[in-house]
């Protein structure tokens, strides 16, 4: 595998929910990825250690590296709609040797948000980071619509409210931004940047999902703008075109070339 520094490719494991986690392994392991983001809504579910144990134990025989849980945690909203609270979380991300747990930050957009909702997200956001801070994980924020880290501004907005030590973020090419509203988000989070979701994906409704060699050429961008920046983050396909498994080699043999 490349040195720690260097990004590697991986994948998304949420990307293929209908395959087990025996299957998400063989079909990353024949695509050359090296690293995993597993889910927490179908193959890893929050609270389940013994599942995640065995996972882990999968994922590491297979050469492969967990580096984040995907969790659906809403820091914010503990104990909302049954979910799992955030101790199940931990005690999952911990099982399965995970060094980060991806969380979203609220329920609302940040046009939708008052000072009194940002802060109650904030307080949230700090205890999880302490309490996972004392198991060695790291706390990293996805960045999505519908959260407090939407778009450039909110996302400096957020981490500037949050100087917390163990708290960083993600990033992917939201399309609901135009294309400098992208840009700058990348810039405004690569300080505390954890890794990177990557697809090509034109708006509409639904969603179009292109091939990875569509968008070959904003991807070099983006990553060179990391790379000036010191930053090489994993970097993780999400949501091919027709969750289907067949395109991945495809998909990740284009990554790779990027990265490389």
């Amino acid at each position: 595998m490349k040195p720690r520094h260097e990004g590697r490719p991986g994948l998304v494991t949420v990307t293929f929910r209908q395959l087990s986690p025996e299957e998400i392994i063989a079909v990353a392991g024949d695509a050359g990825l090296e690293v995993l983001e597993w889910g927490g809504d179908v193959h890893v579910p929050a609270g389940d250690t013994r599942r995640a144990r065995e996972v882990a134990a999968l994922t590491r025989a297979a050469g492969l590296e967990t580096i984040c849980y995907g969790s659906y945690y809403r820091v914010g909203h503990e104990g909302e709609g049954g979910k799992p609270g955030f101790d199940d979380v931990l005690a999952t991300a911990v099982a399965l040797g995970a060094p980060s747990i991806r969380v979203w930050a609220g329920t609302r957009g940040s046009e939708a948000a008052d000072e009194a909702y940002f802060a109650r997200v904030c307080d949230d956001a700090n205890r999880i980071a302490d309490l996972a801070a004392k198991q060695g994980v790291r706390i990293a924020f996805e960045f999505h619509d519908g959260t407090l880290n939407d778009h450039a501004e909110a996302a400096a907005k957020l981490l500037a409210a949050l100087p917390h030590p163990n708290i960083d973020t993600l990033w992917q090419p939201l399309v609901s931004l135009d294309a400098g509203q992208r840009n700058r988000s990348l810039e405004v989070v690569l300080p505390r940047l954890a890794h990177v979701h990557v697809f090509h994906w034109l708006p509409g409704d639904p969603i179009d999902r292109r091939p990875m060699s569509e968008g070959a050429a904003l991807w070099t961008a983006w990553l060179a703008t990391m790379r000036a920046a010191g930053r090489a983050p994993d970097s993780l396909l999400e949501f091919v075109k027709g969750d289907d498994p067949g395109v991945l080699a495809g998909e990740a043999a284009v990554l790779r070339k990027l990265l490389a």
